[in-house]
């Protein structure tokens, strides 16, 4: 029973304080390409206005913008991923499918510990 209180108790807490450190930079760098994008829309829209560009030259630019951002974003996420990976197995961390793993393992000694103090 102890165990399962313990067990809620971890689970709360994030394995790695990195990997949420990351993850929040991240979270900030896709707030500032979201504003970068509101810029450039009414940038867009102030060029449609003033006859400088065509709605449909508009669009356009803002469908290549969006367009090139994604992939910029997954090569960035990609990089990342992989930056994190080498910091982590530099500094002998295990992954998550480690750490889940040994965690599975753990759960499932203590449950024949327990059988076998009762039996």
């Amino acid at each position: 029973m102890a165990t399962k209180a313990k067990k809620t108790t971890e689970e709360t807490q994030e394995p790695y304080p990195l990997y949420e450190a990351v993850r929040k930079v991240m979270l900030a760098g896709i707030g500032a390409v979201a504003l970068t994008m509101d810029a450039l829309e009414d940038l867009v829209d102030k060029l449609v206005e003033r006859g400088e560009l065509s709605e449909e030259e508009g669009r356009k630019l803002i469908k290549d913008m969006l367009e090139r951002r994604k992939k910029d974003a997954k090569k960035a996420e990609e990089e990342l991923n992989k930056r994190v990976d080498d910091l982590m197995a530099r500094f002998d961390m295990p992954s998550k499918a480690e750490f889940d793993d040994l965690s599975a393992k753990i759960d499932a000694l203590s449950s024949k510990v327990d059988e076998l103090k009762q039996g």
